[in-house]
């Protein structure tokens, strides 16, 4: 079956959907969650443009990862030089000695291997911030790139940039194992193509079926898609962050056998002095109640105010006025609703996996009362 990325949400076929959910989100959450090499097993697919906002999400993702190898400093390689030195360093070129006469001037020409951050990797991923650049369509994301770019250039990343030829012969070690999502979200940028079903030439990591895989790749997604679009000097953003129990007192085992509280996402907003807590769910938002044809699931409720009341009064100012956020996935419906237990704000939220990545954007920012930087004036974010 041809899966066409236009024609994709018109497309009933199982052959086109994980669970319910568009095999094309399902590459555009694998993008967020910085999920696109864990596969289960690779296979030749088809690639075609795409028309929803791909090119900004690679550029966040690589913007994001340059930004990240920038803080703990670009990996280095050697690269071989000739230069007529004063002393003799490496292998010393006779031929060219002796054709310049540089022994009655006191040189000697030589070759050899010097450390440097202008790597064939580093070329190419300040390649692909300029070329991206010119195709993203939101002009603060251009202007991150063009100087993403411009600060490796200063560094001394000046050299032309690699053929995937000579990318290829630039293995990644145990060493700089930290470069590898960096250089993928570089060649995404580079290639800005999406997958679709159908066989093609290129090989490709195909996403697994299981709807467990698909669970933990939803909140992987949401807590990537945080880390890389929420600004970084107004935002902290932690997941998978474990919370303890406020005990005041406990018998010799009971420690032991206490369940543990994980969050998943945990947004910190320094400007605005506000804590949410996500817990994302892999079921409906509702289900059938004893009186009533739909009600929340009590256990997530209780999951949630759990996380919110177990951390108050311990000096935190964030974590006694912290809100909580219960987001579950849907397939063409949208819910927002909230209450206030305590001075806390519970939300229940879903997003809607079979929309297009605008829209999937556009809701998750609306949790945050982040739109792009600001806020529409019809719109104002519940706190």
């Amino acid at each position: 079956m041809v899966i066409a990325v236009a024609d994709v949400a018109a497309e009933t076929a199982a052959a086109g959907f994980i669970g319910r959910i568009p095999v094309r989100n399902i590459w555009l959450l694998m993008l967020y969650a910085s999920d696109l090499f864990r596969t289960s097993g690779r296979t030749r697919v088809d690639v075609e443009r795409n028309p929803d906002e791909i090119a900004d999400l690679v550029a966040e993702l690589l913007a994001q990862a340059v930004e990240e190898r920038q803080r703990r400093q670009l990996s280095l390689g050697y690269r071989q030089r000739c230069a007529d030195l004063s002393r003799v360093r490496g292998r010393i070129d006779i031929l060219r000695t002796e054709r310049r006469q540089l022994l009655a001037r006191g040189a000697v020409a030589c070759r050899f291997n010097e450390l440097s951050v202008d790597t064939p990797r580093n070329r190419f991923v300040r390649g692909a911030l300029e070329a991206v650049a010119r195709l993203v369509a939101r002009p603060e994301l251009r202007h991150r790139c063009r100087r993403l770019a411009a600060d490796m250039q200063a560094i001394g990343v000046a050299g032309a940039m690699p053929s995937r030829a000579e990318l290829s012969a630039d293995r990644i070690g145990r060493h700089d194992a930290a470069d590898q999502q960096m250089l993928a979200a570089a060649i995404l940028a580079m290639d800005l193509v999406l997958p679709s079903e159908r066989a093609g030439p290129r090989p490709l990591p195909m996403p697994d079926r299981e709807e467990q895989w698909a669970r933990r790749l939803f909140e992987r997604a949401v807590g990537g898609f945080y880390r890389t679009v929420l600004p970084p000097e107004r935002w902290h953003v932690r997941t998978g962050s474990c919370l303890d129990w406020p005990l005041d007192w406990c018998s010799g085992g009971a420690r032991d056998i206490l369940p543990g509280m994980q969050t998943d996402i945990v947004l910190d907003d320094v400007v605005a002095a506000r804590r949410i807590v996500i817990d994302t769910k892999f079921t409906g938002i509702v289900t059938a109640g004893w009186r009533r044809e739909a009600t929340l699931r009590s256990g997530y409720i209780y999951q949630v105010y759990a996380y919110l009341r177990s951390q108050t009064g311990r000096g935190d100012a964030l974590a006694d006025r912290a809100e909580g956020v219960l987001l579950h996935p849907a397939i063409g419906e949208a819910m927002d609703e909230a209450i206030s237990v305590h001075g806390h704000l519970i939300r229940f939220a879903t997003v809607d996996l079979a929309a297009d990545g605008a829209a999937f954007r556009r809701q998750l920012l609306r949790l945050t009362g982040q739109f792009e930087g600001q806020t529409p004036p019809d719109e104002t974010p519940a706190r």
